[in-house]
């Protein structure tokens, strides 16, 4: 606001006129309580002079302080001052305003010191006897060039200083007065002069913000009234001009905002000029504006700046492949200069390979763990066949024998082959869920029942943790004691005799959290952020009797009801799976 001309012009004035006005009032606040200091000491000397000649002929007699004190209360009430009647060597003979007896000698003070030597003396001071600052005069009283005594009138300067603060607050609102009315004719004065300018700034700021139909009319002919005219006619030439720009930016924009390849306009110095929607998503730039900013900074990706960097010392196109490990992102690098178009600027083009890659990988892992896994039941079977085959069925034990673990083999392929399917049909949602209020407690148990007998056998003792006063999780029964039945069979296999097994549930904000614990070999720490892929096994030849698709099958179960699965593990002392299902309301 102090910025434009209107202040620049108006406050000037107004400080000069205040600053004025305040100085002369601070000269005529300080000439006027030195005028009537000076006239109240006059006064005051001559009404301690008038007081002299009249008891000076007792001080003279050597009047004593019966005699003195009553005169000095007598000419207090007078003269409407504190009198003190002092003799030649300091004693105080009478005093209006305190005990005679009790006061000190006066001779060190600095009033009666001065009248010592001249007759007469002044002082401001804080009184000793009564304690309030006080303006003393006194005369000295002497015959005959004898000096006989000391007459000394006093008054507190807090009568003093109120009689000259009432002059001084008069002074000070009538300065105020004038110096307010002088600012508000400043004032007007500068709004008036500067009133064409404030106007021709609104229009520019409607044109700014986008009323371009705005026309402002000439009301004189100086030169406010010809930039006027100039403004209009340059107001008519930029609306045409940004009419046809907003088109032509509104079509560019419509086609970055639908593609699905990043695009970002880099200047000379690697200033983002330009990002699309993508181009955000893709290195997850969130609300901070990145226009303007350093590509390095919001990007942060040095391969793109040395890309940069040899596309232009080469003036040639060059592409590279952009891993982004925290988000496991893979993407597609074109860096091109703009050449003639936008001289200076290069062109970065992404297209997001992260979904073709990973289809790719899970291609390739699903190949080689089916293959992995179908190779050893497919061997033996081929072994068994061939043995067979060689005449192991003319001896019936052992073709029995070869044909029970042909059996099971079969059935290992036949439950691979099963729970494939079972996976597939959960990832691509074709397995419904049955949703309704369940126990937590009936859900465990029915778990636990399914594997009691194994669990006996293993010699383990289980532990369930479940209260009753639980609220009921609101799941499929059957797919979420597959979950459980899961994990307890995994505890089961990996604990050795003699350990425990604990199944629990409770509550835990809006979900009931179940929890399997067992204190068995537990899981490698490098290999427990993999547990839940699809064919992962921990160790191989202690797991070698799954298909490692159970837990795999599980985390798609709970998540599926709106949970998430986890688990906690140390080598050699156990595992604890974790899982949560929504509360049923």
């Amino acid at each position: 606001m102090f910025y434009s001309i209107r202040w620049q012009i108006g406050i000037p004035f107004i400080i000069l006129i205040i600053g004025g006005m305040a100085g002369l009032g601070i000269y005529i606040a300080g000439y006027t309580q030195q005028t009537y200091q000076n006239d109240l000491q006059a006064r005051m000397f001559d009404e301690a002079s008038l007081v002299a000649d009249v008891i000076g002929t007792a001080l003279a007699q050597g009047a004593d302080r019966q005699t003195i004190d009553p005169l000095a209360k007598h000419w207090s009430n007078i003269v409407n001052a504190r009198v003190t009647i002092i003799q030649a060597d300091g004693t105080a003979l009478g005093e209006s305003q305190d005990d005679v007896w009790k006061m000190d000698n006066h001779s060190n003070r600095p009033e009666i010191i001065q009248a010592r030597k001249l007759g007469r003396g002044s002082a401001i001071r804080k009184s000793d006897t009564i304690g309030v600052e006080m303006l003393y005069t006194t005369v000295a009283v002497k015959q005959a060039d004898q000096l006989n005594g000391f007459i000394r009138l006093a008054l507190p300067l807090e009568t003093i200083q109120g009689k000259i603060r009432h002059i001084q607050w008069s002074i000070a609102i009538a300065t105020l007065a004038a110096s307010l009315l002088a600012a508000i004719l400043a004032i007007w004065i500068a709004g008036r002069a500067t009133r064409p300018l404030r106007e021709l700034i609104q229009a520019a700021d409607q044109m700014a913000a986008g009323n371009w139909d705005n026309r402002l009319i000439p009301v004189s002919h100086d030169e406010i009234g010809i930039l006027t005219d100039s403004f209009n006619k340059m107001s008519a030439q930029l609306c045409t001009q940004l009419d046809t720009l907003d088109k032509e930016r509104g079509r560019i924009i419509a086609v970055l905002n639908s593609m699905n390849d990043g695009v970002i306009i880099v200047d000379s110095n690697n200033t983002i000029q330009l990002i699309n929607p993508a181009a955000q998503a893709m290195f997850n730039i969130g609300e901070t504006e990145p226009v303007g900013q350093s590509l390095i900074l919001v990007i942060r990706q040095f391969q793109l700046d040395e890309l940069l960097t040899l596309c232009r010392k080469t003036n040639q196109t060059q592409t590279t492949i952009i891993e982004i490990p925290t988000r496991q992102q893979y993407l597609h690098a074109t860096v091109t200069s703009l050449g003639e178009a936008l001289p200076g600027n290069t062109l970065l083009l992404f297209q997001n390979l992260t979904r073709l890659r990973r289809l790719e990988t899970i291609r390739q892992d699903f190949i080689s763990n089916i293959s992995h896994e179908l190779r050893t039941p497919l061997a033996s079977l081929k072994a068994l066949v061939e043995t067979l085959q060689e005449g192991a069925l003319e001896d019936p034990p052992a073709a029995k024998r070869f044909l029970r673990r042909m059996e099971t083999e079969v059935d290992a392929i036949t439950q691979m082959v099963e729970e494939l399917l079972e996976l597939s049909r959960i990832e691509s949602g074709r397995v419904p869920l049955n949703l309704k209020p369940t126990p937590a407690r009936e859900m465990i148990e029915h778990a636990v029942d399914r594997l009691i007998t194994q669990a006996q056998r293993a010699q383990l003792t289980i532990e369930i943790d479940c209260p009753e006063d639980l609220p009921k999780a609101l799941a499929d029964s059957k797919r979420l004691v597959q979950v459980i039945v899961n994990l307890f069979h995994n505890a089961i296999k990996f604990t050795a005799p003699g350990g425990t097994i604990q199944l629990s549930a409770r509550k835990q904000n809006n979900f009931l959290l179940f929890t399997v614990q067992d204190n068995g070999v537990g899981i490698p720490a490098d290999d427990l952020a993999r547990i839940f892929e699809r064919f992962f096994k921990s160790d191989r030849a202690r797991s070698g009797g799954g298909t490692g698709l159970g837990l795999a099958i599980a985390r798609h179960l709970v998540e599926a009801h709106g949970g998430a699965i986890w688990a906690e593990s140390i080598e050699g002392k156990g595992s604890v799976f974790h899982f949560t299902v929504p509360i049923a309301k």
